[in-house]
């Protein structure tokens, strides 16, 4: 099983590499985005868009409302995680 988190890409800072900062929950992560553009949508494109990272690479984009429905329910999860740790 993998695990997407959501984020937003903030900046391309590689276009021929396919490079782009993606902000995570507050912290920003450079993430390869070679999966989620073609050309209908180059890197130039992508700014703004809300996409699932995993290990590093945007696997594809989202709309701005599911992520944010993953991003609370991951806030649940460490939430309810904590409360067992203490």
């Amino acid at each position: 099983m993998c695990l997407g988190i959501p984020g937003q890409i903030v900046e391309i800072t590689d276009i021929k590499n396919k490079l782009a900062t993606v902000d995570v929950g507050g912290v920003k992560r450079q993430v390869n985005i070679a999966c989620i553009v073609d050309e209908n949508h180059p890197p130039e494109s992508c700014v703004g868009d809300w996409v699932l990272v995993h290990v590093g690479f945007a696997m594809n984009r989202i709309n701005e409302e599911e992520a944010a429905e993953t991003l609370q329910i991951l806030q649940e999860l460490a939430a309810a995680q904590a409360a067992l740790s203490n």
